[in-house]
């Protein structure tokens, strides 16, 4: 017991040592430069799906092994981890910053769950779109985590209100309850549970991953004991299970929505920035991928996702009662009362909108009217203004621009006080460094460095040629069956790896393939890279599941039921994309002079 104790506890240490030993003979004993950069590619693989070690740190093996190996020189691996993707990322943080900082995200966020109104459905549906433009801009992790809380707020009023309106009708038709007495033991039971329930989850909630077993079996025994009950305890019983459905929907919206939103924007997840780095480094002709082509061909995507996993999250936790969704002009319940109450006293705490703010918003608006209009594709963009510079101007210079903006604007005005003097403030930005440091990922900058780096590595030792001509044979498939069994891949690993760690890894696998067997490698990479944030079924699988399951109204279970659904939902809807709207956008159907020629015998199945 002992010796596997010891085991358990350096379990770490041997996957890393086991992974770099048991993988020597690759380049030991075929002793070509394909293998050695396989050997490497491997390692880093294993290491990133596993995670004995930061993916940063994992990340800086290439730059290590490429020149040991003699695949390229330590200056060149080092140029890898530094490109044009980090530039724009370092623009969008100071917007992201600066949102955070001044609360502007919180005050939008309200602003649209008070336009959809408090009728339940509703109500999640504002919380659903309200997460998801939040996520086009910041991160999937701060919109979640920003919403949450709302969320949590609202959630406990609506159970407050309607234990209350339950509590008084059982005293009017019973005629012999102390209603303030059952209200007061029913919140007790209630909040005393949930704090214990949310104090477990947030140590770790990692825990109830491995107690899956016993959730299963603990409802089980509630739910025999529930057979046996007398009516007013199963009544209560019930309601109690209405509760709960209510706090899950709730939660899972803000999950969910938070990954969907940022499927819109090239920004607004780093698996698509990473994919556009990648893209455009391997096809520099090409200049077809920037914010407003992505923007047109995933903002459909993404509509139809939120509004059919809102569909399907009410149907499997509350039942889809579409009659009453839609009715207008009655009373509000006390539900939809507490909910209105709620939003309305946060929102009132948030004051009039202050100068920060203004600026904020405008620089954001600034920024995505910029990217939107550099080069649109249908009209002369404003790099059309610099004809001798074609192509050098890029997303990147915009939100390059616009970030040091939030360095240089002060944050605070002149104000005239009762005498009519002016008070001076110290000069402060609208954000400093240290806050900018603290906001900005920088294990996804040098996990996306060394994805870049494999990828070079790949093409300088000649592995991606052996891949694309082992993957030849692809080609007498279908493509739309190529394109489905890469998504259900992609989305089967991202569950049980980071997404960035995922996306790195098959870009390089994927290119290869489509120019191996003939097709715009636009068709598999598109669908590829959208499919990567599909990490639905686990909290572990992506921060905003970690953030909601954290609040302790979820079990495994109820992630997996779920997020099973919404994973067969996404990859339906990417296919349907992939083949009809998405094909004239790019002319997917024909084979672009800007990728690379392999020459291939087999046809494509078209």
């Amino acid at each position: 017991m002992k010796f596997l104790s010891y085991l358990l506890a350096y379990r770490r240490f041997l996957l890393i040592v086991l992974t770099l030993l048991l993988l020597l003979p690759l380049p030991f004993i075929i002793k070509t430069k394909e293998a050695e950069c396989a050997y490497t590619l491997f390692v880093v693989a294993i290491l990133w799906l596993t995670e004995p070690m930061p993916l940063a740190v994992s990340a800086l093996l290439p730059a290590i092994m490429f020149p040991l190996f003699g695949i390229m020189e330590s200056k060149q691996v080092a140029s890898a981890y530094f490109k044009d993707f980090h530039l724009l990322l370092i623009g969008v943080i100071c917007l992201a910053t600066s949102i955070e900082k001044w609360n502007l995200h919180k005050r939008m966020a309200l602003r649209m769950v008070m336009l959809v109104g408090v009728n339940p459905a509703w109500l999640v549906l504002g919380f659903m779109v309200s997460c998801a433009f939040l996520s086009m801009w910041l991160s999937n992790t701060s919109a979640a985590a920003m919403v949450m809380p709302i969320v949590e707020a609202v959630a406990q009023q609506i159970i407050k209100a309607e234990t209350e309106a339950d509590a008084l009708e059982m005293s009017c038709s019973n005629g012999s309850i102390n209603p303030t007495l059952e209200l007061d033991e029913n919140i007790g039971e209630y909040e005393c549970s949930d704090c214990k329930e949310k104090e477990k989850q947030v140590n770790g909630y990692d825990n109830d991953v491995a107690s899956t077993v016993c959730t299963i079996e603990k409802e089980y025994e509630k739910e025999k004991e529930q057979q046996n009950l007398p009516p007013a305890e199963a009544g209560r019983k019930s309601k109690e299970d209405k509760y709960n459905g209510i706090f899950k929907v709730m939660c899972l919206c803000v999950a969910y929505s938070a990954t969907m939103g940022g499927l819109t924007t090239i920004t607004g997840t780093s698996t698509n920035l990473i994919f556009a780095e990648h893209f455009n480094t391997r096809y520099p002709a090409c200049q077809c991928i920037n914010f407003g082509s992505w923007f047109i061909l995933s903002i459909p995507i993404a509509v139809i996702i939120l509004l059919l996993s809102w569909i399907w999250l009410q149907w499997i936790f509350l039942g889809f009662d579409f009659k009453n969704m839609l009715k207008c002009g009655k009373k509000k319940t006390a539900r939809e009362e507490a909910s209105a109450q709620v939003i309305q006293n946060e929102y009132k705490k948030l004051g009039p909108i202050s100068y920060p703010e203004i600026v904020t918003l405008v620089l954001f608006i600034l920024m995505t009217v910029l990217w939107f209009t550099r080069d649109p594709g249908f009209i002369p963009g404003w790099s059309s203004l610099f004809p001798k510079y074609k192509g050098y101007a890029t997303d990147s210079t915009t939100a390059l621009v616009i970030g040091l903006l939030f360095f240089i604007i002060p944050a605070k005005t002149l104000t005239r006080t009762s005498n009519g003097e002016n008070t001076v403030f110290g000069y402060t930005p609208l954000i400093t460094w240290k806050e900018f440091q603290s906001c900005m990922p920088w294990e996804i900058a040098i996990l996306v460095g060394g994805g870049f780096a494999l990828a070079d590595g790949c093409e300088a030792s000649k592995l991606s040629e052996w891949v694309a001509s082992k993957l030849t044979p692809l080609g007498s498939l279908p493509l739309w069956l190529v394109i489905l069994i890469s998504c259900l891949i992609v989305t089967s690993v991202t569950e049980v790896a980071s997404n960035p760690a995922t996306i790195t890894i098959f870009l390089p696998i994927l290119s290869p393939l489509a120019e191996a067997i003939h097709v715009n490698p636009l068709f598999i990479l598109i669908p590829a890279t959208l499919c990567t944030s599909f990490a639905f079924l686990l909290p572990v699988a992506n921060p905003a599941n970690a953030i909601v399951f954290s609040y302790g109204h979820l079990t495994v279970m109820d992630m997996v039921k779920a997020g099973l659904g919404i994973n067969i939902i996404g990859v339906a809807v990417v296919m349907l994309a992939v083949m009809t709207w998405i094909v004239p956008i790019f002319d997917l159907y024909t084979y672009p002079s800007w990728a690379l020629s392999i020459p291939s015998t087999n046809s494509t199945g078209l």
